[in-house]
């Protein structure tokens, strides 16, 4: 086993983007790809979460609100970054279609906002409605959004499950496996090399993947309260009703799940948490792939740049790491 770091490990994040790896640390962000040539282009810049800067803001649920806003917009970011890279390296037949089918930043926004809007109605607007129409438990709070929820998850087991079967979402799921088995070595203090990874597991229980397991989870015990509580206040619910007061608290529920995975990850060696978190952790086994070593590597330099120089020297001497034979 490599080398042990004894200082404290500050808390890093990341995703995946097109061949490559965005790592994310309290100071900066880095995006590293493996460009066609074989080699790796980085891009850093430095970033510090509006949480640390407004210190109002860094309040449970608040920040959590905060922090998914920052991720959401960020990744976007990396995403389109990559792509525009990736748009360089493509040959000139693919070059003029990507340029023809590329977006200005008007059209970024807008397609971000139809997706959030379909993402809402499918995995939210929709199921209540099949609930309602379909099953005579309006009245149930707790049995309605049972049902509902179920649904929801269905919903979304069957979109991960089918997106997962295209080529690029494929390689998108072994550079998502690099990013968590380069964390866990570094959280677990080692030099960073691809060969210090292969112990790692790729599911790692503070992944978007888990989060998103835990906002069903969460929205459906939260709204079978808020719909208790609408009933005892106002003696009746219908769809519209559900519709007007879950959809708005979205984003408190997204600061719920934030503050819900944050403890969890604490305490992963505990039974009761073990179990909560083991269907993110399952899902992971579709959202990750094991990835190579070119592609861990990619991800290594990401982080390493995220870290910064006052880390560079304890986690890994960039000259001793042979360089990999890109693939793909």
């Amino acid at each position: 086993m490599a080398q042990q770091n004894e200082e404290k490990i500050m808390p890093v994040g990341g995703q995946a983007v097109i061949e490559g790896v965005m790592m994310r640390s309290p100071k900066r962000i880095a995006t590293a790809i493996r460009r066609k040539s074989g080699e790796i282009e980085v891009k850093t810049e430095e970033f510090v979460s509006l949480i640390q800067r407004r210190k109002y803001l860094n309040i449970p649920i608040i920040r959590g609100a905060v922090t998914l806003i920052e991720v959401m917009v960020l990744g976007i970011k990396t995403l389109q970054w990559s792509a525009d890279k990736a748009m360089e390296d493509a040959d000139d037949a693919q070059k003029k279609k990507d340029k023809k089918a590329g977006m200005t930043t008007l059209n970024a926004v807008l397609t971000v906002g139809l997706a959030l809007a379909l993402g809402i109605g499918l995995f939210f607007v929709l199921p209540l409605w099949l609930t309602t129409e379909i099953f005579n438990i309006e009245k149930e709070a707790l049995m309605f959004n049972l049902v509902a929820g179920l649904i929801r998850i269905l919903f979304f087991l069957v979109y991960v499950w089918g997106i997962s079967h295209l080529k690029d979402v494929k390689r998108l799921f072994e550079y998502h496996g690099a990013e968590h088995k380069t964390i866990f070595a570094f959280e677990d203090k080692v030099y960073l090399s691809p060969e210090n990874t292969h112990g790692y597991t790729t599911y790692h229980p503070r992944c978007g993947t888990s989060f998103l397991v835990i906002v069903m989870l969460v929205s459906l015990l939260f709204f079978a309260f808020l719909d208790t509580l609408i009933m005892y206040l106002h003696g009746d619910i219908n769809l519209w009703i559900r519709l007007l007061t879950h959809i708005p608290l979205i984003p408190f529920i997204g600061g719920l799940s934030f503050e819900a995975l944050k403890a969890s990850s604490r305490h992963t060696d505990k039974r009761l948490v073990q179990l909560l978190i083991y269907p993110g952790l399952a899902l992971q086994h579709i959202t990750t792939s094991e990835p190579d070593d070119t592609q861990v590597e990619v991800a290594i330099q990401a982080l390493i740049a995220a870290l910064g120089d006052d880390y560079r020297d304890e986690l890994v001497p960039l000259e001793t790491v042979e360089p990999a034979q890109a693939t793909g």
